[in-house]
């Protein structure tokens, strides 16, 4: 794990080694390829990925915002995709190395625009985790998610997840499936079908 992007926020830095790992293992002419995030390839997916991770920072610290709309990636790359990727996870580790666990108002970019530091960091690394199992699956890798990742992830997901489902931040919720692990029943709350193939 860089040392560039090592927070005192586990879950963050879970979050991101997985997000590195999945940009890492996608080589080849894999780039234009369909991602579960429906009309969304894997660089558009990268490019989201990577602007919200420096929306979380700018939220934070006041700086600069992603060049261009998370929610509208325009698919050209500007860049390396590890440095791409590496660039917006060092600047969002930054600003939350700088969070007290016990701050009661962080700001985010997702409404309220505000909250309390473990939902605040948990929104951040789930943003990334379920783009990075979003890249690994398009690309032809296994999970980068754990099961501890995605317990860690899902008290977050509960919160943060029904209120931004309307402007499409997430799909709707798929049925639970009683064999489900952890990992299966984040990625079905967040709309997301567990075995999606490319």
């Amino acid at each position: 794990m860089s040392q560039n992007t090592v927070t005192r926020w586990e879950i963050l830095d879970g979050a991101h080694e997985a997000l590195r790992t999945a940009v890492a293992g996608a080589t080849g002419p894999v780039w234009g390829r369909a991602t579960p995030c429906e009309l969304w390839t894997v660089t558009q997916v990268l490019q989201h990925a990577a602007g919200d991770q420096i929306g979380f920072a700018a939220a934070i610290t006041g700086g600069p915002g992603p060049d261009e709309d998370p929610f509208a990636p325009s698919g050209a790359l500007g860049g390396d995709p590890a440095e791409v990727a590496d660039r917006a996870m060092r600047a969002s580790a930054a600003a939350f190395g700088a969070v007290a666990r016990d701050a009661d108002a962080v700001p985010t970019p997702i409404p309220p625009h505000s909250f309390p530091a473990d939902l605040a960091v948990g929104a951040c690394a789930l943003d990334a985790a379920v783009h990075a199992w979003d890249i690994a699956m398009a690309t032809g890798q296994s999970s980068p998610l754990s099961p501890e990742l995605a317990r860690a992830l899902m008290p977050t997901a509960r919160v943060i997840v029904d209120p931004v489902r309307a402007w499409g931040a997430y799909a709707a919720a798929l049925p639970e499936v009683a064999q489900d692990d952890d990992v299966a029943a984040l990625l079905r709350y967040l709309g997301r079908d567990p075995h999606w193939t490319a």
